[in-house]
């Protein structure tokens, strides 16, 4: 069974409930199954380090859990308008699978969480994008086909599924953002396996 990596940070625990329904999302499709990964916190001193494994939650991602997968989800909550220095820092020790072209094929999508409306999700969404990209990875959206998409007033767009966590993080996902984190795992399980099923 194939596995789709669905990796990401979260500081206040949006992300992760996002990453959650891109997961359910994934394995609505036969066949298909979610691999859950996180990256620890960036230390802004460098002596002080993570556990090797997180007290909670998903497992921390590893080179291999990137080049065992046959899609990418990717989250990260907004810094002003670009990913978080954690996810950030760990795709900047991904040169070795450049070089190897790991990654040249595999669809990714992308998600994020901001603290208002606009805060900044597209360009954080569009900054994920940029270095798979670079690893020659198929960027999947959200089309508007999904009902869902121009019904929202909360997040969701078409680079990737969003949420408004609000000014002190504590918003929960609206019933429309849920669906749409579901409907964009389920849209990249379902191109994953045709994609393999013409390689």
């Amino acid at each position: 069974m194939p596995d789709i990596l669905v990796l990401y940070y979260s500081r206040y625990g949006a992300v992760a409930e996002m990453a959650n329904h891109v997961a359910r999302g994934i394995e609505k499709v036969d066949g298909m199954h979610a691999r859950l990964r996180t990256v620890p916190a960036v230390a802004p001193q460098i002596e002080v380090a993570a556990p090797a494994v997180p007290p909670s939650g998903a497992p921390y991602a590893t080179l291999d859990d990137l080049t065992e997968c046959a899609g990418l989800a990717l989250g990260s909550p907004t810094r002003f308008g670009n990913m978080a220095a954690p996810l950030k820092h760990f795709l900047d020790s991904t040169g070795s699978l450049w070089m190897s072209a790991a990654l040249v094929g595999k669809p990714a999508v992308v998600f994020t969480s901001t603290g208002s409306l606009h805060g900044g999700q597209e360009t954080t969404l569009l900054s994920m994008m940029l270095p798979l990209l670079h690893h020659g990875m198929l960027i999947v959206g959200i089309p508007y086909s999904e009902p869902g998409l121009s019904r929202t007033t909360s997040g969701g767009t078409p680079y990737g599924a969003s949420h408004v966590a609000g000014q002190n993080s504590d918003r929960p996902l609206t019933a429309d953002e849920k669906e749409l984190c579901q409907a964009l795992g389920e849209r990249l399980a379902r191109v994953t396996r045709q994609l393999q099923a013409k390689g």
